[in-house]
């Protein structure tokens, strides 16, 4: 069994999903298949802006919420 040292558990979207250790939001939305326009991602309460989407690492227990922006009156 693989110990937690490989990798980090997150709640996306309220969802628990494992993923690999230094996973950056851009990996991230690239592994959700996600696009990289018309979004908005929330790491812990606090917008990532979409400059630190290559930087910034997920850790283990965070709370990552993704929103797609959708038009309308």
């Amino acid at each position: 069994m693989a110990s937690n040292d490989d990798g980090v558990k997150a709640t996306i979207n309220g969802e628990i999903h494992e993923l690999p250790d230094g996973t950056t939001v851009a990996q991230l939305l690239e592994q959700l298949g996600a696009p990289r326009s018309g979004i908005a991602v929330a790491r812990n309460a606090r917008v990532v802006r979409r400059a630190e989407f290559e930087t910034q690492r997920l850790a283990d227990g965070d709370l990552v919420e993704i929103i797609k922006a959708v038009a309308g009156g």
